[in-house]
């Protein structure tokens, strides 16, 4: 007697469902496979490197797939590596840190602040910040802050160099700097551009314009080192030191000028603005408060507006933020709360001041 085998539609169903999914599973995985090579070729035969979480990654997805299915499908490593990089994970799984032997290391705090004055002070040797330090209550040797200077990569006082922004900070009640922009001018000759040199002193924020010319020749540059030295100068008095870049219209002989007469005259590095920021700042200012928002007729025209701009507005009315936020020359009643509030427009209202009218 046969028995008839009955058709179960659900069963079936439940297989074509398992085999298309299969199907897929597989054409997604030849896909990965396929774009994995194409990404390793672009690669070319250089060496990939893993960091340490990535091969943690592939060493626990590895592992799980074992050594037949990675020789199939493993492209950035071979098995025998992914299998490895698993060794050395439950390996270091097991390892511990050993206790240190010897002198124990110089608190971090201490070395720290070590750091922080080898920094400042690039002339202090190792007695020397031995004994600033003791100033502070530490009390650690000469050997101990020789070797917390070479841990951060800090060299000898011999060796040290005083870096530009130190300079800068000791020097700032007697330096100067100086610099040019340009300005765009209508003539009758068409559109000209004219050379404005200026001064500003560091320390005050005072500026001077030292001219105005089309042609910033030699001849004009000794006039200016003239103007510099003279005793009537508001931005010359007491600097020793001046910043300049290295413009070719600074020539030889307006530096020897400036050097004889006792001021010593400080070159930027090449292709560095930002050394001279103090200057660079101010052009910057003039642009968008004043030069950019104007059209100048005549080389007059853009006096009268430099002069309203820089010895009045600059000086009296605007706030620095180099100074604090505060004025250079403030007027009578500044930060009083008694009065009438009232403003003043310079250069046809282009630049406005607020005050109280003292009574």
């Amino acid at each position: 007697m046969t028995s008839k085998r009955t058709f179960n539609p659900a069963a079936f169903l439940l297989a074509l469902l398992a085999g298309w999914v299969q199907r897929r599973q597989q054409r997604l995985i030849d896909y990965l496979i396929e774009e994995n090579r194409v990404l390793r070729a672009k690669h070319g035969k250089r060496r990939l490197r893993f960091h340490d979480a990535e091969r943690a990654r592939l060493a626990r997805a590895g592992m799980a797939l074992g050594r037949n299915l990675l020789s199939q499908f493993a492209n950035l490593a071979t098995p025998d590596t992914i299998l490895r990089w698993h060794r050395q994970i439950v390996a270091a799984k097991w390892t511990f840190q050993r206790k240190r032997t010897g002198r124990p290391r110089v608190m971090e705090e201490i070395e720290r602040l070590i750091v922080k004055m080898a920094r400042a002070n690039p002339g202090w040797g190792y007695d020397r910040l031995q004994g600033a330090v003791a100033n502070l209550g530490h009390r650690v040797s000469a050997s101990t802050v020789a070797a917390v200077l070479a841990r951060n990569g800090i060299p000898p006082a011999s060796r040290r160099r005083t870096t530009w922004p130190q300079f800068i900070k000791a020097h700032k009640a007697t330096l100067a700097a100086a610099d040019f922009f340009t300005v765009e001018v209508w003539t009758l000759r068409g559109l000209r551009t004219i050379y404005v040199p200026f001064a500003i002193r560091l320390a005050t924020r005072r500026v001077e314009t030292l001219g105005i010319t089309p042609h910033p020749d030699p001849v004009f540059m000794v006039q200016i080192a003239r103007s510099m030295t003279s005793e009537t100068s508001p931005v010359f008095q007491g600097v020793t030191h001046l910043l300049i870049d290295r413009d070719a219209k600074y020539t030889e002989h307006f530096r020897d000028l400036l050097q004889d007469s006792g001021i010593q005259v400080v070159r930027t590095p090449p292709k560095c603005p930002q050394a001279n920021g103090v200057a660079e700042r101010f052009v910057g200012t003039a642009r968008r408060e004043t030069l950019n928002r104007l059209i100048f007729s005549g080389i007059g025209s853009l006096n009268r507006a430099l002069r309203q701009f820089v010895d009045f507005h600059y000086v009296h009315e605007r706030n620095h933020q180099g100074l604090g936020n505060r004025i250079i020359e403030p007027e009578q009643g500044i930060g009083t709360v008694a009065g009438e509030i009232k403003r003043q427009d310079t250069l046809g209202g282009l630049l406005k001041y607020y005050y109280r009218a003292v009574a």
